[in-house]
């Protein structure tokens, strides 16, 4: 009997051993493939930036550019030619060696005229990569950008092996911390630690990503304690039972994520109706409703933690009888638009507060709820639309309102040449100048309707250290991320 009790108790701690090396963390959202330089999806870089891939640059958690594959770079006087000294010993997880080849193939590969890269423009004023030995790569710019160690950090600007680009959809293979090692369609995704990593090496010896898009789900899968942890927890109202319970802990930070109601400016193209579907909106009444008070009001598409932020709230303030006025000067009394929402709560319960807004004032609305695919083929990709509600987590992305082939159609050449400017501009005083233009701009012109920035809230048991409070980008980072009982 008692050896018997032994034998179990022994099972039991080799059980709980092997759980300290090991992670199982819940995502809302199945990415549709695992390529972050041929997809806009953020999904994609929640569980392979940093874990599966790397560029040369990545952004440490307070938001700061430090080195990742490049060593160290030096920029020319004029600000045109970068040269990066690359790290050396460092392996793909097939065992190919990585070096300047790699490096000049995927810039090249991103911004080429084919390319499917979603973050094409991060790589346009690339006028050419050089190769000046397996260690040094020489990257021309055609005009100053102090910009670039910036754009290099981004998940779309990661490395890739010529030999192995084409299967990373499927079968991703990367220079990171874990190796991929089987995708089950619909469940999950597992990762294990890359024992040939050049930097130091992951605490856990293996990562599952869950797939767990209902948020019902979701609480009842962390009572459970079936997951260690789960980012960017989608049931805001159970947050308090989390913080009750000694089990777990809660983090709460911010992110990137300027959350839109996204208005295609080809379709609803007289700016007193994008006006008047912005003072219809009362921002606070969202936030409650959405996310349970957790969110911080944004009157343009910029980060309030940035020092650049300015507050243009006022601007769009909840005022439904002025934007029954600015209807009717439009003559867009009974005015139907329809609205597509993808998965995420923040979309399908913010879109049905959004549709009873409008009705306030006048608008009725055909609601659409769409996968994630449908949403990036036929919304993002497409502009079939006329809103949509989305949460843009790229960082410091205001530049893409200089684009007029972006899914809601703006374009005004003030905000291009301002854009231009900026990007060839290196004085910090002069850019944050630029970038309060710019924001004052498309708040003016009511672009889109500005409805919060996304919290950041993470549940996790009590014994997990490491995990990301704050998201300078998508990502769930698990380089750093160990048990500590």
């Amino acid at each position: 009997m008692t050896r018997m009790m032994t034998a179990s108790l022994l099972a039991l701690m080799a059980t709980g051993a092997l759980a300290q090396d090991h992670l199982s963390i819940g995502i809302q959202l199945e990415p549709p493939h695992l390529d972050p330089t041929a997809g806009a999806a953020g999904a994609i870089d929640d569980i392979t930036y940093a874990n599966i891939f790397e560029g040369l640059t990545r952004f440490a958690e307070d938001g700061s550019v430090v080195p990742a594959l490049a060593e160290s770079w030096e920029v020319s006087e004029d600000g045109t030619v970068y040269t990066f000294a690359l790290r050396q010993g460092v392996t793909f997880h097939d065992g190919s060696t990585f070096d300047a080849e790699d490096v000049k193939f995927s810039l090249d590969r991103a911004r080429a005229e084919d390319s499917t890269n979603a973050q094409k423009a991060l790589f346009e004023g690339i006028e050419a990569v050089n190769v000046i030995d397996p260690a040094t790569v020489e990257i021309v710019l055609s005009a100053t950008d102090g910009n670039f160690p910036f754009n290099l950090a981004w998940g779309d600007a990661a490395i890739v092996a010529p030999e192995t680009a084409e299967g990373n959809m499927q079968q991703p293979v990367g220079t990171g911390a874990f190796t991929f090692e089987a995708w089950v369609q619909g469940d999950r995704i597992e990762l294990a630690r890359y024992d040939g990593y050049w930097g130091e090496p992951a605490a856990l010896e293996s990562a599952t990503f869950r797939f767990i898009t209902d948020p019902t789900a979701a609480f009842a899968a962390m009572m459970a304690e079936d997951l260690d942890a789960f980012s960017a927890f989608p049931a805001p109202e159970n947050v308090v039972q989390f913080e009750a319970d000694p089990r777990f802990q809660v983090l709460v930070g911010s992110t990137e994520g300027e959350t839109i109601l996204a208005i295609n400016n080809r379709t609803v193209s007289d700016p007193r109706v994008r006006e008047a579907i912005a003072h219809a909106i009362d921002r606070q009444a969202l936030i409650d409703g959405v996310q349970f008070g957790y969110g911080t009001p944004i009157g343009t598409h910029f980060a309030p933690h940035n020092p650049a932020y300015l507050d243009l709230t006022g601007l769009s303030a909840y005022d439904p009888d002025r934007a029954r006025e600015l209807l009717a000067e439009a003559g867009a009394e009974d005015l139907t638009l329809s609205l597509k929402l993808p998965p995420p709560s923040y979309a399908r319960r913010g879109g049905e507060i959004i549709a009873a807004q409008l009705r306030e004032v006048g608008i009725e609305t055909e609601i659409e709820n769409q996968d994630w695919a449908q949403w990036l083929e036929t919304t993002f990709a497409g502009s079939g639309f006329d809103l949509t509600v989305i949460s843009h987590t790229e960082p410091m992305d205001i530049n893409i309102y200089a684009n007029p082939d972006y899914y809601f159609g703006y374009d005004n050449p003030e905000l291009q040449a301002l854009m231009t400017e900026l990007g060839a501009m290196t004085d910090q005083e002069t850019r944050t100048d630029l970038l309060q233009q710019a924001q004052t701009i498309i708040a003016e012109d009511f672009v889109n309707a500005y409805l919060f920035q996304l919290p950041r809230i993470t549940i996790a048991k009590a014994g997990i250290e490491g995990l990301w409070v704050d998201a300078p980008t998508q990502a769930v980072d698990l380089t750093g991320v160990s048990w500590t009982e």
